[in-house]
């Protein structure tokens, strides 16, 4: 049973939306301030790149696997509950971070409290809950409410940089502890109602689509997907402060090229969402990916000021949609009981990527004293979400498709 029109993309949804957007922004501060401060961290625990990377790949891996407990918190007692979870983790997670005494003490904050039990409440849940409360509008839906993310990385690096410079990285870590925590917890409080398609009572064996794939094996495709995009997307997203460092350019200045990716990725998603409503997202996938690999390749030629900023811009444009896209297939091709989960755990695989990616590019980049080979590396990742991308979707094209059980 499809959800009614007198629910589904109704005011009540819109207004969710806009919380889940807020919360979305508000909550992924968790996802940059390591970034942001990878330079600052570098030098006050004497690391070198790599090593300076690690608290960031441990943030995402801890994203990742509380995606997946978040998800099924979201699946079992609706969505406010990850939330009010996740605004109590992030708060601690950035105190602790605060105040760590070495290098291992502020990966284990970044990781264990930022990441898993903070930050992670404030996505992927958030995302999939999304999705039950659209039916016509669900990719638009979708997209704005991953936007938040980006709005996050547009508002959040030029801030957390000033305040760095400032006031230090520690008591700016202490503060936006306490900022999140007042901030999130309010917002909570008005998602406390279950998604329509639910409380319907919607067979848990009924999916939209037929694809000639069983959905194990989707599933799993879809998850390697994720990871591969994501090594791909983290080179300038995790790196682009410490490159324009290492050009010769002041930190301030990458950090803002940060924001401007991500700032371009809110339009990205945005049109994702309407281009998905039409085309649905499989295909999306396959346009995000083909144009992130285009972005990368023009970072390898151009490394002026000037050429990094439109770059930067244009590599937002491009990548922005690929995220989303995976929430709207398992929203397609999966039970809407199990949205949650799924989009929880294929989300926790774009994020290994992510952490994977970051982590592996400061390797390359101490192996080789540069970052070209990172560069080409993400690359190669990228060709392999474009192979996954294309072979799904011709299967989802076979005129033999079954429903996969």
């Amino acid at each position: 049973m499809n959800p009614s029109p007198s629910v589904a993309d109704s005011p009540y949804a819109w207004m969710r939306l806009v919380v889940s957007l807020a919360i979305t922004a508000l909550s992924g501060v968790g996802m940059y301030a390591a970034a942001v401060a990878l330079p600052a961290i570098q030098a006050e625990f004497s690391a070198d790149r790599s090593g300076a990377s690690l608290p960031y790949a441990a943030l995402m891996v801890g994203f990742g696997l509380g995606g997946i407990l978040m998800g099924r918190l979201s699946d079992r007692f609706g969505v406010m509950v990850p939330v009010l979870v996740g605004a109590t983790g992030l708060s601690l997670g950035f105190l602790a971070a605060g105040n760590a005494g070495s290098l291992w003490q502020f990966a284990l904050a970044n990781g264990l409290l930022i990441g898993m039990l903070g930050a992670s409440a404030g996505f992927a849940p958030l995302v999939a809950d999304t999705s039950l409360w659209f039916n016509r509008r669900r990719g638009i839906a979708v997209a704005i409410c991953a936007s938040g993310n980006y709005l996050a990385g547009a508002v959040w690096p030029p801030i957390l940089q000033h305040y760095f410079d400032t006031v230090g990285w520690r008591t700016t870590f202490t503060g936006v502890g306490l900022f999140c925590f007042a901030s999130i917890v309010p917002l909570a409080f008005l998602l406390r109602r279950r998604p329509p398609v639910l409380t319907a009572g919607e067979s848990a064996a009924q999916a939209t689509k037929p694809i000639d794939v069983s959905r194990p094996a989707l599933l799993l495709l879809l998850c390697v997907a994720g990871v591969a995009c994501c090594v791909a997307m983290s080179m300038p997203q995790v790196h682009i402060v410490a490159y324009c460092s290492d050009l010769g350019f002041a930190a301030a200045r990458g950090a803002e090229m940060l924001s401007v990716m991500l700032g371009f990725g809110i339009v990205s998603r945005l049109l994702s969402g309407w281009i998905c409503d039409r085309i649905g997202g499989l295909r999306t996938l396959l346009l995000g990916s083909g144009l992130q690999a285009v972005a990368l390749m023009l970072f390898l030629p151009f490394d002026s000021l000037a050429s990094l900023y439109i770059v930067s811009a244009m590599f937002g444009l491009f990548q922005g949609g690929i995220v989303p896209a995976y929430a709207i297939i398992v929203r397609e091709y999966f039970p809407p009981s199990e949205a949650g989960a799924k989009v929880g755990l294929v989300i926790m695989c774009t994020l290994l990527g992510m952490a994977l990616g970051g982590w592996m590019s400061g390797l390359v980049f101490d192996l080789t004293g540069s970052y070209r080979a990172a560069f080409l590396n993400g690359i190669a990742w990228n060709a392999l979400n474009l192979c996954v991308a294309f072979f799904l979707l011709r299967r989802s094209l076979s005129p033999r498709a079954p429903v996969p059980a």
